[in-house]
């Protein structure tokens, strides 16, 4: 029997001994159910860009955090509907765009940072997008040490917008729930 037809036998057979429960696997954050996330949108305008055709940008991200063998991991996905108008976006519409990630401690009073991440590949990510200006980007996964303590994940993009002069602009998101 070949390579291929003893995998899909071996697949069939797992499947029908799980009640017709499909298997997967995956090595993402993403997969994991684990994770407690929370989902949020905004729209971004390109401040550069004052024509008439449409120039918004469409983010929506996904901040999850989840606690397991004494360590907390958090992610982002990060997802996008941007402009497909070659007149409002091309490889010269960010001077640099991240991803600022960040887990935090929840306290009273102000969340207290206890690790983050700069994401540069949304640059890269944004940059090559769809040819309808469509997208996502998923951050590496922050591990921390934790204690008792009830933490989360938190992030924001940052935007320096190509020609408009003032540097990171940044756009908050909903932060996940806490672990």
């Amino acid at each position: 029997m070949s390579k291929i037809l003893r995998k899909l036998a071996v697949t069939a057979v797992a499947t029908m001994a799980l009640g017709g429960t499909t298997l997967a696997a995956s090595g993402t954050a993403s997969a994991d159910t684990s994770y407690h996330c929370r989902t949020s949108s905004h729209s971004v305008d390109n401040p550069a860009y004052s024509g008439a055709l449409p120039d918004n940008f469409d983010f929506t991200v996904k901040l999850c955090a989840k606690r397991s063998g004494g360590y907390i991991s958090s992610y982002a996905k990060i997802s996008w509907d941007g402009p497909y108008a070659q007149q409002t976006y091309n490889e010269n519409t960010f001077d640099t765009v991240r991803f600022h990630l960040q887990t935090k401690k929840s306290v009273s009073g102000p969340d207290k940072v206890v690790q983050y991440g700069n994401y540069t590949g949304l640059w890269y990510a944004l940059d090559h997008a769809s040819e309808y200006g469509n997208g996502s980007y998923e951050t590496g996964t922050l591990k921390h040490k934790a204690g008792s303590s009830r933490y989360l994940a938190d992030g924001y993009i940052q935007i320096d917008w190509n020609n408009d002069g003032r540097g990171y602009r940044n756009t908050y998101f909903s932060a996940s729930p806490t672990v």
